[in-house]
């Protein structure tokens, strides 16, 4: 492989306008085809199969009954003091919204909200249905939304709106600008080059351009999640600075060994290079298992990514060392440093001259770290977890008050079977002996006579455990000649919860697998995979640990600036291991690969630590305070969802970079000694040569020193 890609580097080097224009040309085709062919995205999250969209479905064919489809939102009215909603002043008040609302964008009906109003009649709210779902919703219509409903706030009423319709794009711009400064940054110290500095940018910028225009596309033929986007831009800027950064360094590294502007381009290509196509093969593959869940929009998100980081890849490889050429002796430091000890072979020797208490003392920190992580709850957001002072907020603790703390999450029961006129009215009465059952509505029967819906009322809020509970034993209640079934939103996101958190265990399972065959091909070793899977095992953990404590029991809440803490999404976990993962192997690869080309080169196992750390530290150092700073930057955003994503990231980068890859890992490689590097004969001549170390090169003598002068 190091040949191959040593030649290609060359090629593109030498033929950088012919390659520069390729990508432009492609740039520009995936442009015309995401004006042209790009559809919309979806906010929907469905599982087809589970109990609660069944029974949507027959909800929607038998009742005509579209709930998971259109758009809403409700608007709350409250009065405080000793008014009421049902005086003359504040009724006409309310009146006046709902005239309003009627007449707004999109909408389609408006309830009456005297129709819902609470036992003490200060709490009343009117539902206003669109004709389109969460997705279509435009800024204008929401705008108009609130405006309408707030011509209601006179007499002492108070107007708060929730539900899907009101809430809008996702948060970011100032956060990812600021990431993006704070890289540029990084890059700008390690390099002392501007322009060496701009190239890792320039190219992750162009591999998530072109991730995007493919995921517009995409939207033409595919039913894609809104989020899709989101997560590539992530992963694109994340993989792609990584990689081109870890190239651009050795490429500054073979130039700084005498050779010619051409063969350091190959070299690093050839070497890096290969590091790159693995690190870049594990990141696809653990956005591809995704797809192992069963889940339709987590597979489509996984594969948008993949591909997104697969054009990194591609990138990397072929347009980076052509803008190596184009760049010339411009991407050198401007004067060449004095010979020293750098803090990674600093670091490096006192950690193997320590490596017990180095070792004992990093997996110490890092399983009490991960020892919340026990306590990891589960469920998907809602208006309860919007920051506390927003409209969403105030309008679901306005209605918890009013109306008690389940009807922010009520249970639509499904009841199916012949004569259903009958086993309704039993149904209603085998669910309201059920504990923490508040309120059971009179069956709504539909006019064919064999289907009724019954709204049940919990005692407790959505994400609680008792109302899980409560869904479970609905569930598990038989009535004689009819099936039950639950939907509605609380019972979707409890189905969508559990299928996520039972994919889990598969998930890892299928990507901890295929990334050790890769790493096994990598290092031709059985001991370094192993200890890279438990590594990032032990990164995950820690991760999770730091998101519970902060996140769901209040640690720190006020320095993260928290209003309220809660479940963890459902989707983080499976999110976080596939990201994580990547990211970790990424270091894994960069770091261990070099120490393995200084071993099989001939330097003792100790030496070739040191060596592999004097050279990939500050690398993967500058790649991990980058996606740091990108990660963190989200801290700063007012949605916790927002929050706790960019946290646990940064969180979790630091720990897998700092306290794993550079601390336990070379603690560990010292302690197996040449043991680490050791396979079985049957196993080596079984496994292709990859051959990721460049050994077939480095045979080559280095050009004259004058070779030094041309670009």
């Amino acid at each position: 492989m190091a040949t191959l890609l040593y030649r290609l580097g060359r090629f593109s080097f030498r033929r950088r306008r012919l390659v520069a224009a390729l990508w432009l040309a492609v740039l520009a085709l995936f442009g015309v085809g995401a004006a042209t062919l790009s559809g919309t995205t979806s906010d929907t999250l469905s599982i087809p199969g589970t109990e609660s969209f069944r029974a949507m479905d027959v909800l929607k064919e038998k009742m005509g009954l579209g709930t998971a489809d259109s758009a809403s939102a409700r608007v709350v009215f409250t009065v405080g003091g000793d008014a009421t909603l049902t005086a003359p002043a504040q009724r006409a008040a309310v009146d006046r919204a709902v005239a309003a609302l009627a007449t707004a964008p999109q909408v389609a009906a408006v309830a009456d909200p005297y129709t819902a109003i609470a036992p003490d009649q200060r709490t009343a709210y009117a539902t206003v249905t669109y004709r389109v779902g969460p997705a279509g919703v435009t800024d204008e219509a929401r705008a108009a939304l609130l405006t309408a409903g707030r011509t209601g706030q006179t007499d002492g009423v108070q107007v708060e709106f929730g539900g899907d319709a009101v809430r809008g794009g996702g948060e970011g711009g100032a956060t990812e600008v600021l990431g993006v400064v704070m890289a540029a940054l990084v890059l700008a110290i390690t390099f002392g080059s501007l322009v060496a500095a701009g190239l890792p940018l320039l190219t992750a910028f162009i591999g998530v351009g072109l991730g995007m225009l493919g995921i517009q596309i995409a939207t033409g033929f595919l039913d894609l999640n809104g989020s899709t986007s989101a997560l590539a831009t992530m992963l694109g800027l994340a993989v792609g600075i990584d990689y081109a950064l870890f190239v651009v360094s050795r490429y500054r590294h073979e130039r700084a060994e005498g050779r010619d502007a051409e063969e350091a381009a190959g070299r690093a290509i050839g070497t890096a290079g290969s590091a790159v196509v693995f690190a870049g093969l594990t990141v696809v593959i653990a956005l591809a298992a995704l797809s192992v869940a069963g889940i339709p929009f987590l597979t489509a998100m996984g594969l948008a990514a993949a591909g997104t980081v697969a054009v990194a890849v591609l990138i990397t490889l072929t347009l980076l060392p052509a803008l190596l050429g184009f760049a010339g002796r411009r991407v050198l430091p401007k004067r060449h440093r004095t010979a020293k000890v750098s803090f990674g072979e600093r670091w490096a020797r006192l950690v193997l001259r320590h490596r017990v208490p180095a070792l004992v003392l990093s997996l110490g920190v890092a399983l009490l770290v991960a020892l919340p992580a026990t306590d990891l709850r589960l469920a998907l957001p809602d208006d309860g977890s919007a920051p506390v002072g927003s409209t969403q907020r105030k309008a679901y603790d306005q209605l918890a008050a009013g109306f008690g703390a389940g009807f922010n999450g009520p249970l639509l029961v499904v009841v199916s079977g012949p004569g259903v006129a009958k086993t309704a009215g039993d149904a209603q009465r085998a669910v309201e002996r059920l504990p923490g059952v508040v309120r059971v509505t009179p069956p709504a029967v539909n006019p064919a006579g064999d289907t009724a819906l019954l709204t049940v009322v919990p005692a407790t809020g959505p994400d609680a455990e008792a109302t899980k509970d409560l869904v479970a034993a609905i569930r598990a209640t038989t009535v004689t000649g009819a099936t039950l079934a639950v939907t509605g939103t609380t019972a979707i996101n409890i189905d969508i919860s559990d299928k996520l958190t039972a994919a889990l265990v598969p998930y890892l399972a299928v990507v901890v697998g295929l990334a050790f065959v890769l790493l096994l091909l990598v290092f031709r070793s059985l001991l370094v995979p192993l200890k890279a899977t438990l590594g990032f095992l032990l990164s995950v953990a820690a991760s999770f640990g730091a998101l519970v404590a902060v996140f769901q029991w209040g640690w720190l809440a006020d320095l993260f600036g928290l209003d309220s803490t809660g479940p963890i999404i459902s989707m983080m976990p499976i999110f976080l291991v596939g990201i994580l993962f990547g990211l970790a192997m990424d270091y894994e690869v960069f770091l261990v690969t070099r120490t393995r080309e200084e071993y099989v080169h001939g330097a003792s196992p100790d030496a070739a630590i040191v060596a592999g750390m004097r050279h990939g530290a500050r690398v993967v150092t500058a790649a991990a305070l980058i996606m740091i700073s990108v990660f963190a930057g989200f801290i700063l955003a007012d949605n916790s969802i927002i929050k706790s994503l960019g946290f646990t990231l940064a969180f979790g980068v630091a720990v897998d970079a700092f306290l794993v890859r550079m601390t336990i890992v070379p603690a560990v490689l010292s302690l197996l000694g040449r043991s680490a590097w050791k396979l079985p004969r049957w196993l080596d001549r079984l496994l292709p040569t990859v051959d990721v170390e460049g050994t077939r090169l480095a045979s080559a003598p280095p050009p004259p020193s004058a070779e030094l002068a041309r670009v």
